[in-house]
């Protein structure tokens, strides 16, 4: 476990993940839960950044090495390097302690993951039944809102409740800080503007400018595990597979406008990847299939 000043460390290097890199929530916990694997293998008593200086590749490829003979996916070594390095490259750029060892380490191959979308009806109807079985009225209309924002306009959920009030206006585009702090421009289509002042007129409370835009019951921040659990409910009640989760709203959103004909340059941008090779991902969808779909639900 970590000393009293390495846990500082920790500290500030978690308040910049959410203040400078805008990692969401689940992110966050995922690293801090990865890094705390990693402390707990280096030392049953307590580990300082003294220590931290001084290990060699064989260190880490030793506990990476142990993680795949317990049987752990590929992935989730992934996951715990890249949260091991993230430390240690904050580490070493706020000149606390620098170790290029980690560094050295080559990351797993991964197998290729395809986007999960869903058909049109089947994201109309998680829209409809986020209305239903909360404990006020006013909650289903903010999910419904939360939902129909994600799915037209691309967003990842992190980036949906960062949203302020004053974010929201009748201009046709909303600023959205995606990841690395990075600004983009997205349109915001009439339905999700309805929904919206729907949820604002129907909220309890006094939504004002510089204040978060959607609230919790007892009127915080609303958290992505509210959303998130929401949809679980959701799932179970529409007979869904687990991959239907807040993100394959977001993976609809682009696939849809891939079926109808969007190029993937524009859509990079909607969705703000830093390369074109994440959205190509989405050239491998069935889009004949979607396509059909798409039609049933807006016919002409």
């Amino acid at each position: 476990m970590p000393d009293k000043e390495l846990k500082k460390r920790i500290r500030q290097w978690v308040e910049w993940l959410q203040v400078q890199r805008n990692y969401s929530e689940h992110t966050i916990q995922s690293y801090l839960s990865d890094l705390e694997i990693f402390l707990k293998y280096l030392s049953k008593e307590k580990v300082t950044l003294s220590e931290l200086k001084k290990l060699d590749v064989r260190s880490f490829r030793s506990f990476f090495s142990l993680r795949a003979k317990k049987g752990i996916s590929r992935t989730t070594i992934a996951r715990e390097e890249s949260a091991v390095r993230n430390f240690f490259k904050w580490l070493d750029e706020n000149r606390i302690i620098s170790n290029p060892a980690i560094f050295q380490i080559a990351t797993p191959k991964l197998p290729k993951v395809l986007p999960r979308a869903l058909d049109v009806n089947t994201t109309l109807d998680i829209i409809e039944q986020a209305l239903k079985d909360c404990s006020e009225p006013w909650l289903g209309v903010r999910n419904s809102a939360i939902f129909t924002l994600m799915y037209g306009c691309g967003l990842r959920i992190a980036e949906a409740l960062s949203l302020n009030v004053e974010d929201i206006n009748q201009s046709e585009f909303i600023k959205i800080r995606g990841k690395g702090n990075k600004e983009r421009y997205v349109p915001i289509l009439p339905i999700v503007l309805e929904k919206i002042e729907e949820y604002k007129k129907c909220c309890p409370y006094n939504l004002k400018p510089g204040q978060a835009l959607f609230l919790g019951a007892k009127g915080e921040r609303v958290c992505s595990r509210i959303i998130q659990r929401k949809l679980q409910n959701i799932r179970e009640k529409l007979n869904l597979p687990d991959n239907v989760t807040p993100h394959a709203l977001r993976h609809s959103f682009a696939t849809h406008l891939l079926a109808q004909g969007s190029d993937l340059r524009s859509i990079q941008e909607l969705l703000g990847h830093a390369s074109l090779s994440s959205t190509q991902r989405y050239t491998d969808v069935d889009l004949e299939k979607i396509q059909e779909e798409y039609k049933k639900a807006f016919p002409d």
